[in-house]
């Protein structure tokens, strides 16, 4: 792999979940563009966790109806959709990126990185709204259409955000904390980049009343895994997600919450 430095003018480190990962670019309007999107999660790029060097080449020639694939080869990690081409090393713990010069690419970059990272430690990425109150986190997951955004927007002052879109949640100890991550929704705008004890997670169902049922560990893994997103061809790490959704409905109550468009729900929330 060609050396990180070698091009690079220009470099940010983007802190999620408490991993830095460093994007170095010779295009400095790239690098701008990427500190105006990631506002509040960028820091200086010293001692970065993960190290990705970043070309930027014209949009023609990058086909973009093909498909993601991630999958390990030759101890690397190799990623590739149609805007995009990356490998990562996790040994060395740096990588290369090719891609046009738009925001979407590296965010799904930085999303496959953390979710096989989070995939080792015990955690996971969930297609989920997320929220503090009280000092607690509050997941609110769904497929799309779902109400993820729109239980977000319901949300009383007390409430802070920190995603609309993609939970990142973490095992400490024998508990789960739940991160702030700027991948926004139909909302459009970043989570507040803290982080929070997860005290339940909502699984939205969207209807004429609102009510909150708990259910059982073995459908709520079941349905929690629905889900976790994950990107990679890999039986090793699938079975860390299984085991780790496992824990995780064993540790925090997992209900499905019916509700109605209007900040009534909230009443049954923290």
């Amino acid at each position: 792999m060609p050396s990180l430095n070698e091009g690079a003018s220009s470099a940010i480190s983007v802190k999620i979940g408490g991993l830095p990962i460093e994007i170095q670019s010779n295009d400095c309007d790239f690098i701008t563009m990427l500190e105006n999107r990631y506002a509040g999660f960028v820091e200086r790029p010293v001692g970065a966790a993960i190290r990705l060097n970043v070309d930027i080449v014209p949009a023609g020639p990058i086909a973009s109806d093909e498909d993601l694939h991630v999958r390990h080869e030759a101890g690397r990690w190799t990623m590739h959709r149609g805007d995009f081409r990356a490998e990562w090393d996790p040994t060395s713990r740096c990588g290369r990126v090719r891609q046009a010069a738009f925001p979407y690419a590296i965010d799904s970059v930085m999303r496959i990185l953390h979710s096989l990272v989070l995939a080792e430690q015990g955690g996971f990425l969930l297609h989920s709204a997320s929220a503090v109150r009280a000092g607690r986190a509050f997941l609110f997951s769904g497929v799309s259409g779902a109400g993820k955004s729109t239980i977000a927007r319901l949300a009383p002052p007390d409430v802070t955000l920190l995603t609309d879109e993609i939970s990142y949640i973490r095992p400490v100890g024998d508990d789960y904390r739940a991160y702030g991550t700027p991948f926004a929704g139909e909302l459009e705008k970043p989570g507040a980049n803290i982080a929070a004890p997860v005290a339940a997670l909502y699984l939205l169902k969207q209807g004429p009343r609102n009510d909150a049922v708990r259910l059982a560990t073995s459908d709520a893994a079941r349905r929690l895994l629905r889900n976790i997103l994950f990107f990679a061809d890999d039986d090793s790490l699938v079975q860390h997600l299984f085991h780790s959704a496992c824990r995780f409905v064993s540790r925090v109550p997992v209900y499905e919450l019916t509700f109605r468009p209007d900040g009534e729900v909230w009443k049954l929330i923290g």
